[in-house]
Formats: structure tokens, sequence, C-alpha cells
């Protein structure tokens, strides 16, 4: 029984060794995580660099601008006249480049992102433009490239994605408020209507009912 026992405890860890084995080159092949940023660019003296230790929430804005930067792209070229003042921004791994990417926050029709083919860490890529994120413009600024404010892009979103708010935008108390009272004037137009109607049938009721004696 204990030897038939033994066999079984061996073929199992055998066979357990067999399917974690694979495992082991994938988890230690994983790719590091970014450490930190720089932008170059217009204006920019020397490069600025963003730490994800020192500044954490600047860091993920920033590289949230260029880590989903994937594929083929979604445009094709811009003319050159169209794409405003260039940023290059640089994700390091340990003080090692990785990646690069060229920014353009001021283009015409919208902010545009470039993926050169040739990368840092020598990885197989092509050359691909890009629609990049509306608060483009803003997370560099916040970083300390000079560019022009845009108090009216948000941060957040759905997908991480931002929106504009349009001019004479209310805040969201004040559009919750402008509902309910346009909600109140529709109840109170519709109970004016049903009123209405209930008078003008009990006139005609009466109407017929002295026409009929």
């Amino acid at each position: 029984m204990v030897k038939a026992l033994t066999c079984r405890f061996v073929a199992g860890t055998a066979l357990l060794g067999i399917f974690v084995a694979p495992l082991v080159p994938a988890a230690a092949s994983a790719a590091p995580a970014p450490t930190a940023v720089t932008i170059s660019g217009n204006q920019l003296a020397e490069p600025l660099t963003i730490e994800e230790e020192s500044d954490p929430e600047l860091f993920a804005a920033v590289l949230k601008q260029v880590d989903w930067l994937r594929g083929s792209g979604h445009a094709g070229p811009p003319k050159a006249s169209e794409l405003g003042p260039k940023y290059t921004v640089v994700v390091l791994v340990d003080d090692a480049p990785t990646q690069t990417y060229d920014l353009y926050p001021l283009a015409s029709g919208g902010p545009r992102a470039f993926r050169p083919a040739k990368q840092p860490d020598k990885r197989k890529t092509t050359a691909a433009w890009f629609f990049g994120r509306v608060n483009m413009s803003e997370t560099l600024r916040a970083a300390g490239v000079p560019l022009p404010q845009k108090p009216d892009v948000l941060h957040g979103g759905i997908g991480g994605g931002e929106r504009m708010l349009p001019d004479g935008g209310l805040a969201p108390g004040e559009q919750v408020d402008q509902l309910l009272d346009d909600l109140r004037r529709l109840i109170l137009l519709n109970g004016a209507v049903v009123l209405t109607i209930a008078v003008g049938l009990a006139g005609i009721s009466l109407l017929i009912r002295r026409r009929t004696r």
C-alpha cells in the first residue's frame, strides 16, 4: 500500500512539473514596468524628466498618452504645416530608454501622435500615425511644457478617454436642477392639457344632454 501511494505521489509530482515548467520562463520574461519618462522639444532647453517614484500621478498621466500606441495606426501622415510644435516622449526602464514617440498637441484638427519604426529597445515595429488624446496639451503643460492653457479639457472619461466641455456648459449640479425644472414644466403642461380636454368634454356632454331633452 505504501509503495503504491509513493508511486502515485511521484507520478503526480512529475505531471505537475510538466504543466508548471513552461510557465516559469514566461513569468521570467515578462517586460519590466516603466520607471520614468522624458519630454523634449520646442522651447525646452533640456528634457523634462518625470519619475514614477517621485511623481506617480503625473508620470501615469504622461505615460497614458503613449502606452496605447500599438497596431498600424489610426490615420495617414498629416501635412507638416498642420502639425505644430513637436514633443518627443521617451519611456525609460531603470534609466534605459525603451520606447520613443512624437506628440503634436497643437496639430490642426486635434492632437496627433507618431510612433517611429526605430525604437530604442530594438523591438520590431512599423511607423504609424495616431489621433492623440484630447487632453494631450494639458497633460504636457502640467509636466512643464510651455503650452497655452486649455481649461475646457477635462481629464478622465471612459477608458481613459477625455471629453470637451462646450462653451457655456453647465456644472453637473446645475444640469440636474435644469432637468428637474424642465420635468416640472412638462408635468404642469401635460396637466393643463388634460384639464382643458376634460373641461371641453364636460361642456360637450352638457350641451348634448340639453339638446336631447
